[in-house]
């Protein structure tokens, strides 16, 4: 039986997963509008008129219909519809689920700042001292070329 190499990852020169493949980031809450909408709604806790969330999130209404529809479909908002002077209104708020979610995206999105703080300040060292990795970030070897 052939033995197994070692790799670099079992013997801790490196870590095992990805460290920074930040899976636990929602895919559905990171894109820049539904994070805009999510945020806007969780704001307004009473929720918000269709006009009100396309001003505060500068979406058109078709991009903010399609952003609603995802978040409706993953059941972190509920919409409504009704009328008001006779004219056709959309209320949208979060539902107790996505403002569940919302927090917990958050909450990681807290801790990838509180990694990058560590980082920030492990570069500086002990006693003053840089870090390799810091080192080598101020200066390029000659035998390096921009792309």
């Amino acid at each position: 039986m052939a033995r197994r190499k070692k790799s670099a990852a079992s013997t801790g020169d490196r870590p095992s997963t990805g460290q920074f493949a930040y899976d636990r980031l929602d895919r559905v809450l990171h894109e820049k509008a539904r994070l805009g909408i999510m945020t806007s709604l969780y704001t307004h806790p009473d929720g918000l008129l269709f006009a009100d969330l396309k001003h505060l999130c500068s979406l058109t209404d078709g991009n903010l219909s399609r952003h609603l529809q995802v978040l409706n479909d993953a059941g972190l908002i509920e919409i409504w519809k009704g009328f008001h002077k006779r004219r056709p209104q959309t209320l949208c708020r979060l539902t107790a689920h996505g403002r569940t979610r919302f927090l917990s995206y958050v909450e990681e999105l807290e801790g990838l700042v509180k990694t990058v703080e560590s980082f920030s300040s492990a570069s500086a060292g002990e006693n003053g001292r840089r870090s390799r990795a810091s080192r080598r970030g101020g200066a390029i070897s000659q035998d390096w070329v921009p792309a």
